[in-house]
């Protein structure tokens, strides 16, 4: 039988900068343990790649730099769409972003930039053609 480990917070705010202990968490769907990380591990790419396909609500965490990494915020948003809300807005302008955002939920489209708004395939996306039968 496999139990899950529980975190406390204390040994959350104690293992900070423990780049093992968040990853262990993390694998425990403890991904809570990252608001207690610090600069450095919201930084690591690995680290929050790892917990952004457990949960990708945890993105909200991630570094200024993870926030403009194609990769990572293509794996928040398959993970939890409306966090394209905390992406760069260089990568909210992506058409990958957008499309993948949209798959997800037309919603999305008001965290969009209004450039990739008036791209022709956003539009077909946004305001469907109806089809003739």
């Amino acid at each position: 039988m496999n139990e899950e480990k529980e975190y406390e917070i204390e040994e959350a705010i104690e293992n900070a900068g423990n780049k093992e202990f968040m990853l262990e968490a993390i694998e425990n769907n403890a991904t809570w343990v990252l608001a207690y990380a610090n600069e450095k591990l919201l930084a690591d790419r690995e680290l929050i790649l790892k917990a952004v396909q457990k949960d990708g609500q945890v993105f909200y965490y991630a570094s200024s730099e993870l926030r403009d990494d194609k990769e990572v915020v293509l794996t928040a948003i398959a993970n939890k769409w409306l966090v394209l809300k905390y992406a760069s807005k260089r990568l909210r302008s992506d058409i990958d972003v957008a499309k993948l955002a949209l798959e997800k939920s037309l919603k999305s489209a008001s965290y969009l930039t209004a450039e990739i708004k008036q791209n022709p395939e956003i539009q077909e996306i946004l305001n469907p053609k109806p089809s003739e039968e």
